[in-house]
């Protein structure tokens, strides 16, 4: 009996499968990457009363928005799982990052890339427990201690700064002004963070100045009568 050559039967084995944790390993390291290449990061409503969520997406997007969270309290369950679909969809189409607020059980019937959490949301060891390792994640700070304690924070992608003006999308929160984000700027993090809470185009200079390479915008660019034009504009004012 003869059997054919070891090498011609190594040649004619099937590739080993591609397991899921390589595809998860895999999608995490893009969104880390693109999280790091990210500059402009807009929070938005669900213009329910425009009914325009989708145009406007696809305006913000393609002027230059890298990372876009539906932030909208007074949507139910029902209506941001759909809506959140609609968001997946275009960000993926302009190769942006799409991101849930506070909720981790939608971000986990999602399959949401970024999680955003609050200083009073679930803590991070909650968050990971629920969604494991794959989402980045991201969390809100107001003062140096909390950006420091994020900054050292293996589990936690990115923080904001702020609110750095007092802002309607955060009623009661007192602003933290630029003092602060000169301060988070002098220890130089490692971790990518972004200036937030009233930022526009009179203030991105001061912003600038300050040291923030990354800004989350709300109603510079919602508020905007052309969308696409105004993310472009602040797109273009920041760092390559």
């Amino acid at each position: 009996m003869t059997t054919a050559p070891t090498g011609d039967a190594e040649r004619r084995q099937p590739p080993a499968p591609r397991h899921r944790s390589d595809d998860r390993d895999a999608a995490r390291q893009a969104a880390v990457e693109r999280l790091r290449a990210a500059r402009l990061y807009l929070c938005t409503d669900a213009r329910e009363e425009r009914g325009d969520l989708e145009d406007f997406l696809h305006a913000a997007l393609a002027g230059g928005v890298d990372v876009v969270q539906l932030r909208d309290k007074t949507l139910d369950v029902a209506r941001e799982l759909e809506l959140q679909e609609t968001v997946a969809r275009v960000a993926t189409e302009h190769g942006a990052l799409w991101a849930v607020n506070d909720r981790a059980d939608v971000a986990l019937l999602t399959g949401a890339p970024v999680v955003h959490m609050g200083q009073g949301d679930l803590p991070v060891p909650a968050v990971r427990s629920l969604l494991g390792a794959g989402p980045l994640l991201g969390r809100s700070t107001h003062s140096l201690a909390q950006a420091t304690a994020a900054e050292a924070d293996p589990e936690v992608d990115y923080f904001c700064v702020g609110p750095l003006w007092a802002t309607p999308t955060k009623p009661g929160r007192d602003a933290v002004g630029l003092d602060l984000l000169r301060q988070v700027a002098a220890t130089r993090p490692t971790t990518p963070w972004f200036a937030i809470g009233g930022v526009d185009a009179d203030r991105l200079d001061q912003v600038l100045d300050a040291g923030a390479e990354r800004i989350v915008v709300v109603r510079a660019i919602t508020g905007a009568p052309d969308p696409e034009r105004a993310a472009r504009e602040l797109r273009e004012r920041l760092p390559a």
